[in-house]
């Protein structure tokens, strides 16, 4: 929490999360080299500011409380390769669209979260894994060792080379924005001939064409006059699994000006202790000097479910960063860890800090979600209820490969919407893994991908993904949820 211009979080530090037990460990063979690696850390500039995370914060305090609608996504495993123009302009296309085809369902802005520029560490269930017959170290994400086998070693360089990766990625996408991808007078290339159904591809055309008439419209009677028409905001995040990385790039800097913090949940007066009058609030006053602890590797992080036990590391150093955090939750999630777990990470109760990004499974959602949504309005908190439909429908094929149901991810996400809004809730926002290319990875959709049709272009290096084309679909799909209309 901030306090008298300085944070203060209960002895918190960027690396008192070292104190505490951790999962997910790793063991570096060389620490004169990680030293070296995280001091050139330390040295390097920041990749994002505060400005920008405040303006995120900004943004999710209106996502949870019904103003808008988060739409989060990108690859499973961020791989270095990943960092040119083609790769990065597709997917930031295909999140374009899907955030015109939610808007239009839902009649609300969409904030936009890409799962890019740092997401190159993954956890593992297993510290081996056996690749075409023959086990090695499980790979692990690009930031601690490569895919080949002979690159399985752990590497402290490899802390280095994210840095300049992400900040690469994230230049050349703000250089992009910057110079107009995301200019909606611009024609957008839907390509709806992936649509095999006659009926469902006469749908989605109408939605298209509702959504074009409408810029058409804003065009023809001047409302773009400001520009508003030709950029958009676009956040990056990453999972903050690899702490060493995270703590060399935690700055303590003074918060923007014209902060505005987001407003808590259950605001309370503050007391002078000296002479027993009301005190203004320093977080709600223009250009007030306070500092704070930002993670400065991305504009939001979240923890896994597997690192978010109350008292070990990983949450540890959540609460003590100003960044908007997000922590998984799934059917291992207790109502009481729940609860816990906001009041350490928030304990201010401020609205937009905590995203509950939701992973249950189709067969477990509703069963568990409505027990977590009462556990949370028991707390006070207000939090962005968010749905990640993929983690919880992962199988395997009869052959040995993992991949995901379309049908199971969206029966997940309807469901969400659903009881959400039977408990007076609602859901916030969705959290895909997805890519902007044509694989292979997930079965279903309008192009009735089989189990036999993955081996075509399965091109993953962790988990399955949405292709574009059943990403832009369940856009649809959700759009039309959120109209009334069956699927």
């Amino acid at each position: 929490m901030t306090t008298n211009g300085t944070t203060s979080s209960s002895g918190w530090s960027p690396s008192s999360w070292r104190t505490k037990p951790i999962k997910q460990p790793v063991a570096y063979e060389d620490q004169a080299a990680v030293d070296r690696s995280t001091g050139k850390l330390r040295r390097l500039p920041p990749i994002v500011t505060p400005k920008e995370i405040w303006k995120l914060r900004r943004a999710l305090a209106e996502v949870a409380q019904g103003k808008a609608f988060l739409l989060q996504g990108g690859d499973c495993a961020e791989l270095f390769d990943y960092c040119n123009d083609q790769a990065i302009d597709t997917k930031v296309k295909l999140l374009l669209q899907m955030s015109l085809v939610l808007i239009w369902g839902g009649n609300k802005p969409v904030v936009r979260l890409a799962r890019m520029a740092g997401q190159y560490a993954k956890p593992r269930s297993s510290p081996m894994e056996t690749v075409d017959g023959k086990q090695m170290p499980s790979f692990r994400g690009d930031i601690l060792n490569g895919y080949p086998s002979d690159q399985r070693d752990i590497d402290p360089d490899r802390l280095v080379q994210a840095y300049f990766h992400s900040a690469a990625t994230l230049n050349y996408l703000r250089a992009q924005l910057a110079s107009g991808i995301a200019d909606l007078n611009n024609p957008l290339e839907w390509d709806l001939g992936h649509v095999g159904d006659p009926e469902l591809q006469q749908k989605y055309a109408r939605i298209v064409e509702s959504i074009s008439e409408s810029l058409r419209f804003m065009r023809t009677v001047g409302a773009d006059t400001a520009g508003q028409l030709e950029t958009v905001d676009l956040f990056t995040s990453h999972e903050g699994l690899l702490l060493e990385y995270e703590e060399a790039l935690t700055r303590k800097l003074k918060h923007p000006s014209n902060r505005n913090v987001a407003p808590r949940s259950k605001p309370a007066p503050k007391v002078s202790p000296l002479t027993g009058g009301a005190l203004v609030d320093p977080s709600i006053v223009e250009d007030a000097e306070v500092t704070g602890y930002y993670n400065t590797s991305t504009h939001f992080l979240w923890v896994g479910d597997r690192t978010r036990q109350p008292d070990h590391a990983h949450i540890e150093y959540f609460r003590g960063i100003e960044n908007p955090i997000g922590i998984k939750v799934g059917p291992t999630t207790s109502t009481a860890d729940l609860a816990q777990l906001l009041d350490i990470v928030n304990p201010r109760k401020e609205i937009g800090k905590v995203t509950l990004i939701t992973r249950y499974g189709e067969g477990k959602v509703d069963e568990l979600l409505p027990q977590h949504i009462e556990a949370v309005r028991r707390t006070g908190h207000t939090v962005v209820w968010q749905c990640d439909p993929m983690h919880g429908n992962t199988r395997s094929t009869t052959s040995g490969i993992k991949t995901r149901s379309f049908a199971s991810i969206f029966s997940e996400l309807a469901s969400a919407l659903r009881i959400h809004k039977d408990c007076g809730s609602f859901l916030g926002g969705v959290h895909l893994e997805l890519t902007g290319d044509a694989v292979t990875e997930c079965t279903g959709g309008s192009e009735g991908l089989q189990d036999e049709d993955l081996g075509a272009r399965y091109e993953t290096f962790c988990d399955p993904r949405l292709n574009e084309k059943q990403a832009l679909e369940l856009a649809f799909l959700v759009a039309g949820s959120q109209r009334g209309e069956e699927p």
